[in-house]
């Protein structure tokens, strides 16, 4: 079994290389056979998304998706820096 720093540092490696996800941005812990994946995106999408990717590098981990989607849009104001 790979040690579970050398599976979170793959995976993060792929999450951020991967076009379907091409994700920075989230956080990866592995607990044993559990693989815990969290943070924000800006799409429901790009949450299946990861799962999908870890899923096809890891098939026999249960996936635990905690990534909350948090659309990015045009601000609805205007910023005061003081």
């Amino acid at each position: 079994m790979t040690p579970p720093q050398y599976l979170v540092a793959r995976l993060r490696t792929t999450l951020a290389e991967d076009p379907r996800t091409a994700e920075q941005g989230v956080r990866v812990t592995v607990r044993g056979e559990h693989i815990v994946v969290s943070g924000d995106v800006a799409t429901e999408q790009r949450r299946t998304e990861l799962s999908e990717v870890i899923r096809d590098m890891a098939p026999d981990m249960v996936i635990h998706n905690d990534v909350r989607v948090v659309p990015a849009g045009e601000p609805t104001r205007r910023e005061e820096l003081t």
